[in-house]
């Protein structure tokens, strides 16, 4: 592996001279919810609220400032009746894949439905003494984060039983660019339902237009939508979430790395799932030739993470994720070429959850096969073409 710590040495080492070149100061950005502020946005939808009975669709980054949502339409007299949860839970604690229960928020008493596990898709007996939906998750452009699938199912039972959906847009992390492989059909799971990349470059919101515009829902139905925009985002931001998305998402470094990083869930390497820094290292016991090491426990958010308890040898990426990774966009598929290369157990370095992660069997092949990370590339490129067509007919702010 010295050619991968001599790689990992001098691109750490360009950074370190030309960052101050590649780093854009953010825009402001405030998100559709911000109605202290952006006081002109809740004209566009609590109208649709007032005197109708509510459904939310949110998690721990549905907040208002320091108040979560459906605390303040509460407190604006909205008559929310239920909510809904997407994986990790309504609340954001549960671990990733958990087989997340319904049950009832402790703080407001309202029934919460779950929407990961045995029931994905709200039933007809969920929606029927609801007039509108609310959906307000915090997105990071990845297509097998699994929030878009929730809202895939969502969008679909309101299309079935005639309700209207509210989307309240955030900014999306990872929208300053698209790559990698787009979705086979043969390939389609929760973790991958729509033809696109593995990074999109759009907003939630602008997923939804798509969703609907494209007629992915079942029987090609479309539902009533209506999008409520960010105010002062352009898809170059690079935009800081307020709120982690999800447990083993705690930083801007490992939400950067985490489209790269999580193919790594479909092999055998570990992506320090059971430590504090999940998404920012990779590896596994005796990886040859590695010097960092790390031992993932049961924490909260990772109660049984791979490799528990165990020391792991691997590489430590938080460096590459804060400066490298935001700076090149595009995804880096070196440390899986050369934890494959270098494992001295090929037959079960893959998984079958890589394929569903990938999208296709082509990158798993070309792994084995060495095929060079620009011929990879190449391969995706009438893949990306394609989609990058039908993804401009629903963008809602100014592209990159």
């Amino acid at each position: 592996m010295d050619k991968f710590l001599v790689l990992l040495l001098s691109c750490f080492l360009w950074l370190t001279i030309s960052s101050q070149g590649l780093v854009r100061v953010d825009n402001v950005v405030k998100t559709a919810l911000d109605i202290k502020t952006g006081a002109q946005k809740t004209e566009l939808y609590l109208p649709d609220l007032k005197g109708r009975a509510v459904g939310l669709i949110g998690n721990q980054t549905s907040m208002v400032g320091k108040t979560h949502l459906l605390d303040t339409l509460l407190a604006l007299g909205i008559n929310v009746k239920k909510v809904f949860g997407p994986e990790h839970g309504f609340r954001g604690t549960a671990d990733a894949g958990d087989q997340v229960k319904s049950m009832r928020d402790k703080k407001t008493g309202l029934p919460v439905i779950s929407l990961y596990g045995k029931n994905e898709k709200p039933s007809p007996a969920d929606l029927k003494d609801l007039d509108v939906l609310v959906f307000d998750i915090q997105d990071v452009g990845v297509r097998f984060y699994t929030y878009i699938s929730t809202l895939h199912y969502v969008m679909e039972a309101c299309a079935e039983n005639n309700k209207l959906l509210i989307v309240l847009d955030r900014p999306d992390p990872n929208g300053y660019y698209i790559d990698g492989p787009v979705l086979e059909n043969k390939f389609k799971s929760f973790s991958g339902l729509h033809p696109v990349p593995l990074v999109y470059g759009m907003t939630i919101g602008e997923y939804a237009q798509m969703i609907n515009g494209e007629k992915w829902l079942e029987g090609g139905a479309q539902c009533n939508l209506k999008v409520i925009p960010v105010d002062g985002y352009e898809h170059s931001d690079f935009y800081e979430l307020p709120v982690k998305p999800s447990p083993n998402l705690p930083n801007m470094a490992s939400v950067y790395l985490y489209p790269s990083l999580a193919l790594f869930e479909g092999t055998i390497v570990s992506v320090g799932r059971g430590t504090e820094f999940p998404f920012e290292v990779i590896g596994y016991p005796k990886l040859p030739d590695s010097k960092f090491t790390f031992t993932p426990h049961s924490i909260a958010g990772a109660v049984n993470p791979p490799y528990k308890d165990e020391l792991c040898s691997g590489f430590d990426l938080r460096n590459f994720g804060s400066m490298f990774i935001k700076n090149t966009k595009c995804l880096y598929l070196y440390w899986l070429q050369g934890t494959y290369k270098n494992t001295k157990d090929k037959a079960n370095y893959f998984n079958s959850y890589f394929n569903l992660l990938a999208g296709t069997d082509e990158l798993k092949k070309q792994i084995i096969d060495a095929v060079p990370e620009s011929d990879i590339r190449k391969s995706w490129e009438p893949g990306l073409d394609r989609f990058k067509v039908i993804r401009k007919k629903y963008l809602l702010y100014k592209d990159f």
